[in-house]
């Protein structure tokens, strides 16, 4: 089956995943205990890619740290108050090997898990980490040389930043991994991307990522780009044996070495800092779209509007989310109404629609990627009722394969601003056109929306709001053609209509 143009992609947490299985069936879960129920749930709901985060091999040194911080038991206790050190795993992102967790059933435990996907329609997405590895990865005594070094007054004027490590050349001070905006990840250490032979051994790691999956989400790849490299270690990303420092950039090298043995592979990368239209022209399929949830929290419809009039080919390269296992939980930051608001425009904009698990069933708790547990919650009934509505206009042909339009609003009447808050889009394919408007403020509002279509007139128009069965309209279509559609919402009130039309 050919790839949707607008492709859906469901996030799990694996180990809080099986951990919860293990807990029903009384003993460990390893990735065949998974039930196909639950795959076709997630395909059944127009889901095509499933996102194992923290699939990879995990060690003792990165529990070490994820447990030994009292700050960090004080944090985990805010959404998991019966918190134990049991319960602590440590970070996904903290790989110590890229292999299948043993926990997990290893490779062929994820080679039938992958199977099974397929049997459903549904591709598998697994994270690579090409920033960092663990404290305890082989590379750290084996190839020392891959590293980021400091020196011994580095450690002692940045404790936090370096570490000492035991390496077949003795102990060497390593830096840990970092964004150069945030403190460093203590239970990381940085990789050197202008080394060479770092280059080599991460495009085998990356290579043998892609015959067990069928793409990747790339953790921080802006990471990688040259210029932040440069911006970050300046110097002390000089190659510490001396061999000729790498300055070109991995990705396209990268990306062009594995479509040769696998031309479907698809590329995700998060990113940040407005490196989105970087990466992709580097060779990403897609890249997380962080602006328009940023403006989606702040309330503000122009803002919103104007990061969608962006290049069509760049938006649909764009992900959508409104919470994925880094960002809170979407019932708590948005309140309900604008929650649901918030999801019309993210959802129905083009691009890939990214939903995290829980995200449905209205959870308010944000999970701790270091913690094996989350708090159970109760299922909000609305929200759940909300998004399968919702899915059930996300697997319609025409928001998955059709045409996209931003479409123009003009005022109500004079004097009227509040259509400045309206965002509407529509869909189109073959014969089929969906409506979506959102009235993206904290008061009702009015406004005229042109419609695309010149085949209105001698036509009765009908709309039925798919997301709320009991809204019903018929309009004139010489009208609609003439002066648009008339829309009246409450504040964060939304439609999704479908349309179809007779003759009058």
């Amino acid at each position: 089956m050919a790839a949707p143009r607008y492709p859906s992609l469901y996030q799990i947490n694996t180990r809080i995943w099986l951990h919860e299985l293990g807990l029903a069936a009384g003993r460990a879960a390893t990735l065949d205990d998974i039930p196909d129920a639950a795959l076709k749930r997630i395909a059944g709901d127009g889901f095509d890619w499933v996102w194992l985060l923290g699939i990879w091999q995990t060690g003792e040194a990165g529990r070490r740290i994820s447990r030994r911080r009292a700050e960090s038991f004080v944090e985990y206790g805010r959404t998991l108050p019966d918190v134990t050190v049991d319960d602590v795993c440590g970070s996904p992102f903290a790989v110590s090997d890229y292999a299948v967790n043993r926990d997990f059933g290893g490779r062929p435990a994820l080679d039938r898990f992958r199977e099974r996907l397929g049997l459903h329609g549904l591709r598998l997405m697994l994270d690579f980490v090409p920033n960092h590895t663990a404290l305890d990865h082989a590379w750290a005594r084996e190839h020392p040389e891959f590293y980021v070094h400091g020196i011994d007054d580095d450690l002692r004027r940045e404790p936090g930043s370096y570490y000492r490590a035991e390496t077949r050349d003795g102990r060497r001070v390593l830096a840990h991994g970092r964004d150069p905006h945030f403190p460093a990840w203590a239970d990381t250490l940085q990789v050197n991307h202008r080394h060479a032979g770092l280059r080599r051994a991460m495009l085998a790691v990356l290579e043998s990522i892609s015959a067990q999956c069928d793409g990747v989400r790339c953790d921080m790849a802006m990471l990688l780009l040259p210029e932040i490299i440069a911006r970050t270690w300046g110097d002390r990303a000089l190659p510490a044996d001396d061999t000729p420092p790498v300055d070109d950039s991995f990705w396209p090298v990268a990306i062009d070495r594995v479509r040769r043995r696998h031309p479907d592979f698809v590329f995700l990368a998060e990113v940040y800092w407005d490196l989105e239209s970087t990466l992709q022209q580097q060779g990403f399929d897609y890249t997380y779209d962080k602006r328009l949830y940023d403006r989606l929290r702040s309330e503000d419809a122009a803002a919103v509007r104007d990061h969608l009039l962006a290049d069509l080919d760049y938006q649909r390269r764009s992900v959508r989310f409104l919470e994925n296992h880094d960002e809170p939980r979407a019932a708590a930051v948005f309140p309900e109404p604008v929650h649901r608001a918030a999801a019309v425009l993210t959802f129905f904009a083009p691009g890939v629609r990214f939903v995290h698990d829980g995200q449905a069933s209205g959870r308010r708790l944000h999970a701790s990627i270091h913690l094996r547990r989350r708090a159970a919650e109760p299922v909000d009934l609305g929200v759940e009722a909300f998004y399968r509505r919702l899915f059930a206009c996300m697997r319609r042909r025409e928001v998955r394969e059709g045409d996209w339009r931003l479409l123009p609003c003009r005022p109500a009447w004079y004097g009227n601003p509040t259509w400045q808050r309206f965002i509407v889009f529509s869909w189109e394919n073959a014969d089929r056109r969906l409506l979506a408007a959102v009235n993206y403020g904290p008061t009702s509002g009015q406004c005229y929306v042109a419609l695309p279509w010149a085949d209105l007139d001698a036509r009765t128009v009908v709309l039925q709001d798919l997301l709320n069965e009991r809204l019903r309209y018929e309009r004139d279509g010489a009208d609609l053609a003439r002066r648009g559609l008339y829309l009246d919402l409450p504040a964060w009130g939304h439609h999704a209509f479908e349309l179809t039309h007779r003759p009058c």
